[in-house]
């Protein structure tokens, strides 16, 4: 890893909005997925934008700091202590003190209500939220709390990384005045799904980085996969979490209209699981696209929380979860993927990428299938976007066929209901055919 190597994220601005509006009033908790960077980027934060900071982390600072939140009364003594105990100057409305990992001491979140009325200095939480979840049952969750989510590497956060600031303004550009890229189609595949081969996970693109070896990537994915297994563990001790996690890229490659729960879990109902897939949704380690029954302007209103389709949250990590039957993956493998050479059906890494990519730009998850009267036929739409007053259907392929029965129906069936915008997302170029919009995966990203 090379030494110091931080990575620009956008979340840096909400950090930034947050300091200049809250100016004191509120403290800030930053929650998500384990590794995806909430401690790196708050602390770049607090280094360029205080006068000084004090970072605490709970996993693994004295116990005498961690004893220091039992008891609040005296915030003088505690900020005395602190100072002395990591050799850091206060400034009275230009110092940070961050809470890394807050989950391990829920007092300390707890106290933000009097720390924040204090008013002396700003504070930033950073959590995982199933730690987060398990270890705030018997505190009171402070109301002068704001909260902000962050996700793993979106693709320009990836581009960047790799010192490419003219990608994501290139198509923008096309976004906004759709044409046929032509000769810098492929390239702009392959750079693509080498995105969705290494993720936005900041360990993962670190090694990539430093090692341009996905042997190497692969690595450092399952030791983020043996993380999550852990956190998992603390939803559910008897490992049937993790088992329905282990199982996202076998249940997307069956092409089943929801998670087939019974067939992960012998005799286990959709019903009996509502709770337990709720819980993980809000890990941030899977993204959950519910079934709309009724699709319309309101999707949130007719969702059926026993039928769901389950994305990993990161598509690097759905790779290897995909191959961790081998000790390793090899490097072959990634090769083949990253050249379109693989034989594998690869349309449920195509889903994954652009699940993750609308849940990154604030849509909820939506799917609608159907059968025809006489049972015959069965349809499905992949998401279903809330855009004003209606709707706009997308289907996603990774194939190069341009075949979209589903959505020719969906759109006759609700035809009052949808937007003039219909997508096809696959792994050709832009073409515009009919009312219909054909889009190159990595143009998803603006949807």
């Amino acid at each position: 890893m090379a030494k110091d190597r931080i990575f620009k994220r956008k979340i840096y601005e909400q950090l930034l909005k947050w300091k200049q509006t809250s100016k004191g009033s509120s403290a800030l908790l930053v929650q998500g997925a384990r590794r995806i960077g909430k401690s790196t980027i708050v602390e770049a934060f607090a280094r360029k934008e205080y006068e000084s900071y004090i970072l605490i982390d709970f996993t693994k600072c004295p116990r005498e700091v961690r004893d220091l939140f039992n008891d609040v009364s005296d915030l003088n003594y505690i900020f005395l202590r602190l100072q002395l105990i990591y050799n850091v100057r206060l400034v009275e409305r230009k110092s940070l003190i961050i809470f890394d990992e807050v989950q391990f001491q829920p007092f300390a979140r707890q106290a933000i209500k009097s720390l924040v009325g204090d008013r002396r200095y700003d504070y930033i939480e950073t959590g995982s939220l199933i730690s987060i979840r398990k270890n705030t049952e018997h505190i009171l969750i402070p109301s002068e709390e704001e909260r902000i989510n962050m996700y793993p590497m979106d693709y320009e956060e990836f581009r960047w990384a790799l010192g490419d600031t003219a990608t994501i303004p290139l198509l923008r550009s096309v976004w906004e005045n759709p044409q046929a890229l032509k000769e810098a189609h492929r390239k702009m595949m392959r750079d693509f799904r080498l995105y969705m081969l290494v993720g936005g996970m900041p360990q993962a693109v670190d090694t990539y980085l430093d090692t341009n070896n996905f042997e190497a990537v692969d690595r450092s994915k399952r030791l983020i996969l043996d993380l999550y297994d852990e956190d998992f563990g603390k939803i559910d001790p008897s490992g049937k979490a993790a088992r329905i996690f282990a199982a996202i890229p076998a249940q997307l490659n069956s092409n089943a209209s929801r998670y087939q729960i019974s067939s992960v879990i012998s005799g286990a109902s959709a019903e009996d699981y509502v709770e337990l897939i709720s819980e993980m949704e809000k890990s941030m380690t899977v993204n959950i696209s519910h079934h709309c029954d009724d699709p319309n302007v309101g999707l949130g209103a007719n969702e059926d929380l026993r039928q769901y389709k389950m994305f990993t949250g990161d598509t690097g990590l759905f790779v290897t979860l995909a191959f961790k039957d081998k000790a390793f993956t090899e490097n072959v493998i990634y090769e083949r993927l990253l050249s379109d050479k693989l034989s594998a059906n690869l349309g449920y890494l195509y889903e994954n990428i652009v699940a993750q990519m609308l849940t990154a730009s604030g849509n909820k998850l939506f799917y609608h299938s159907w059968s025809t009267e006489s049972g015959k036929h069965n349809y499905e739409i992949d998401f279903l976007l809330s855009r004003g007053t209606k709707i706009t259907p997308v289907e996603v392929k990774s194939s190069t066929y341009k075949t979209h029965v589903s959505l020719d129906h969906f759109c006759e069936k609700y035809s009052s209901r949808i937007t003039n915008d219909r997508y096809l997302v696959f792994s050709k170029d832009y073409a515009n055919e009919g009312p219909v919009k054909y889009l190159p995966a990595y143009m998803a990203y603006f949807l």
